[in-house]
């Protein structure tokens, strides 16, 4: 299995992945829950954070990913 890193750069610049059919789950430790956002969200990846495309360009620790599902099927799960 891909790091998680590779896996997230891979459906951005690979032409044959459609990131569009791709979403990821994080743990919010705040809220103590997974939280599922498109993958179009992901405005870039920086370091070992995911930045999200929202006001406060908000950062996510890759560590936080725990699955990543293609048109709702698990292709990357974090054990």
């Amino acid at each position: 299995m891909l790091p998680i890193h590779q896996l997230l750069n891979k459906i951005k610049w690979d032409k044959r992945e459609n990131p569009e059919e791709y979403s990821i789950l994080y743990l919010d430790r705040i809220l103590n829950k997974l939280i599922q956002i498109p993958y179009t969200s992901i405005k870039k990846i920086e370091g070992s954070f995911m930045v999200l495309e929202n006001v406060d360009e908000t950062n996510i620790p890759l560590h936080r990913i725990k699955k990543v599902m293609k048109n709702n099927v698990v292709v990357w799960e974090r054990r």
